[in-house]
């Protein structure tokens, strides 16, 4: 389940900034499958990026804190 997590805010910051930098040059003209292309990338990249991002943001809180409870109990 982490895996996917990973992969999809990977994948939609990938997306995002493809159709972001595709915009800024001017080669995402309407009617082409470049402009195509960077549309459906937002499309499914914005609801993986608001939800994979915050899902993983509480698992590595979870994670420093139970570390920081736990390794003193371990450390003699």
């Amino acid at each position: 389940m982490l895996s996917r997590r990973l992969f999809a805010a990977s994948a939609a910051g990938a997306a995002a900034a493809a159709g972001a930098s595709a915009v800024l040059a001017g080669e995402a003209k309407a009617q082409t499958a470049l402009h195509d292309a960077t549309v459906v990338g937002d499309t499914v990249g914005d609801p993986f990026k608001d939800t994979a991002g915050p899902s993983l943001h509480i698992l590595v809180k979870l994670l420093s804190t139970i570390t920081l409870v736990i390794a003193p109990l371990l450390i003699p």
